[in-house]
């Protein structure tokens, strides 16, 4: 007696398939699990940890309403788990100055090199060239931060710690990131669109910047805000380069600046502080390095936001 499962004149599905298939949808729904659940859990974890410094005013304690003194204070003159509590200010600006100056140094030289790459690299110097971007592409960050603190040893002195020292050592993690994502971008770009500009006699290099790089920009764009993103978060090379302060400094050229990445990591450290009154709070370090972690993760997750964006209005639009 035939044991067909055939459901149609052109064949079903038989049983052992139908069972292969539920397995393996059931496989992939298990490995999603498997890393949905740490990221919701590790977010969970931030934001009810760092949601309670901004229940703590300088005036009222532990007592008080939501507020925002902990982004309008910096650590000058906090001492010990007495008001004033303290706040992260001056390790935001010290982040995106730092962060800013990466990227003024990292996408240019990170742009070109992925347009020569892509448009007039041949031979020898472009496989050097792209070895070598493999290489730094995995390089470990405190080796960044030890190479700009050796850098600028030698020019400047031992022990040279600068906001621009941090932002030469995040620019060499930035610049692998930059030059292979513009590369993928500009590669691309058809052919047939540098070969109708040709056509009409536009040189090369007019070509690249009003074609190829015109029409690759949302790619382009996405991936140096990835790249921002990237090295934001980035406490050992800064840590190494930099150093820490309580105060602002908005000159990268003078003096050493802090970070969030840093900040967070000298808060833990300090641990529970002594606590004698009634009105101190001996757990404040804790709070502030919560608070500065989900703060963080905000900007991060700002920046992956901006590069969605920026990827849809700068896209080719579609459609007549």
């Amino acid at each position: 007696m035939s044991t067909s499962t055939t459901l149609s004149p052109l064949g079903g599905i038989s049983r052992s398939r139908r069972i292969k298939n539920a397995g393996m949808t059931g496989i992939i729904y298990v490995a999603f699990a498997l890393a949905v659940v740490p990221l919701i859990w590790l977010a969970v974890t931030v934001i009810v940890n760092g949601i309670d410094i901004f229940f703590i005013s300088n005036a009222d304690g532990l007592d008080a309403g939501f507020n925002l003194e902990f982004l309008q204070q910096s650590m000058r003159g906090v001492f010990g788990s007495e008001a004033p509590y303290g706040g992260i200010l001056h390790a935001i600006w010290g982040t995106v100055l730092m962060t800013l100056a990466a990227t003024i140094i990292s996408v240019p030289i990170g742009l070109l090199t992925s347009i020569y790459l892509v448009e007039y690299g041949t031979g020898m110097l472009k496989r050097a060239i792209t070895f070598f971007v493999d290489v730094m592409t995995g390089i470990p960050s405190i080796v960044a931060g030890l190479f700009a603190y050796s850098l600028f040893a030698i020019i400047m002195g031992p022990g040279t710690k600068l906001g621009i020292v941090g932002a030469v050592a995040l620019s060499v993690l930035m610049i692998p990131v930059v030059v292979r994502s513009s590369e993928e971008m500009l590669r691309l770009v058809p052919n047939e669109l540098r070969e109708a500009s040709y056509a009409l006699g536009v040189p090369k290099w007019l070509t690249v910047i009003k074609v190829v790089v015109r029409t690759a920009i949302a790619g382009i764009t996405t991936g140096v805000t990835l790249a921002i993103a990237r090295v934001i978060g980035e406490t050992a090379p800064l840590l190494v380069a930099v150093g820490v302060t309580d105060s602002m400094n908005f000159n990268l050229f003078d003096g050493r600046m802090m970070s969030l990445p840093v900040f967070i990591i000298s808060e833990y450290e300090k641990g529970a502080l002594p606590c004698a009154t009634e009105t101190c709070i001996g757990e404040i370090t804790q709070y502030r390095a919560w608070g500065a972690a989900l703060v963080l993760i905000l900007i991060v997750m700002a920046l992956n936001l901006i590069a969605r964006l920026i990827a849809r209005y700068f896209s080719p639009k579609t459609g007549r």
